[in-house]
């Protein structure tokens, strides 16, 4: 729904939230999932505002994530058990030593980060990283056909891979990452275009102005027009006991699964 968001009043002591709607005012108890829905909403663009996700760490590393997306993805890599996990966009390298430390729980596995423009501090970093076993980096655009050569090559060890795009956000990138690296997922396993949410936040610091379509989202719909073998579920309730539907994410409408 549209929120006005200069006219949001929060009651903690009735446990009440009022927000106009399409200028119609509507009064929402805090413990319903409307109500959880429209403060999340507020506190995702809230959080990109503030770079709040430039504050944590995994294991030493930064790791520019949303923490309800790293406990969803926790889930599906539990589920799933991949041996090869492949994530474009590199960074500082926590997302790299997340994936680590939940290969390191089954002793097996391979997460592969693909960079272009790979910081020293990073590279020495995972080198020195005592997770280093799991962790490798190729240098090079993830859409280059030097680079996905030397994917193709690494996938061809593996049965069981699942895919994390995370590098450039615009929709042509990301459309040729997921028509690129697609074929490498195997079946009931997943791959998932990151933060596509910035699509809903337009005049956020940045974001391009053309941002309502040039977002991972929009390529991710694009994608699943001709791709029926993958499903859209964004993201899943592994488990639920609350009066949820949905979780906070910024990774709306990329949440990907090759139906088994």
């Amino acid at each position: 729904m549209r929120i006005d968001k200069k006219n949001i009043m929060i009651n903690l002591d009735a446990g009440e939230l009022t927000v106009l709607v399409n200028g119609d005012e509507r009064k929402y108890c805090l413990g319903t999932r409307e109500a959880f829905d429209i403060i999340g909403e507020i506190w995702l663009r809230a959080g990109w505002d503030v770079k709040y996700l430039y504050s944590l760490t995994w294991l030493g590393r930064p790791i520019l994530q949303l923490p309800d997306d790293l406990l969803r993805l926790q889930e599906i890599v539990w589920a799933v058990k991949p041996d090869l996990i492949i994530e474009t966009g590199v960074a500082h390298g926590g997302s790299l030593t997340f994936f680590a430390s939940l290969l390191h729980v089954w002793g097996r596995g391979l997460v592969v980060g693909v960079e272009k423009g790979l910081m020293d501090s990073t590279r020495t970093a995972i080198k020195s990283h005592p997770l280093n076993k799991y962790m490798t980096i190729v240098e090079g655009s993830s859409t280059d056909r030097a680079t996905v050569e030397k994917i193709e090559k690494l996938v061809g060890k593996h049965n069981r891979v699942l895919i994390l795009l995370d590098s450039n956000h615009s929709y042509q990138h990301v459309l040729d990452e997921l028509n690129i690296y697609s074929r490498f997922v195997t079946k009931g396993s997943w791959i998932i275009a990151c933060d596509g949410i910035i699509g809903e936040f337009k005049g956020a610091p940045r974001v391009p102005i053309d941002v309502e379509k040039n977002n991972a989202t929009e390529a991710a719909k694009e994608f699943l027009k001709l791709n029926s073998e993958f499903e859209l579920l964004d993201p899943p309730l592994l488990f639920n006991e609350s009066s949820i539907n949905r979780s906070p994410t910024y990774w709306r409408g990329g949440f990907l699964r090759r139906k088994s």
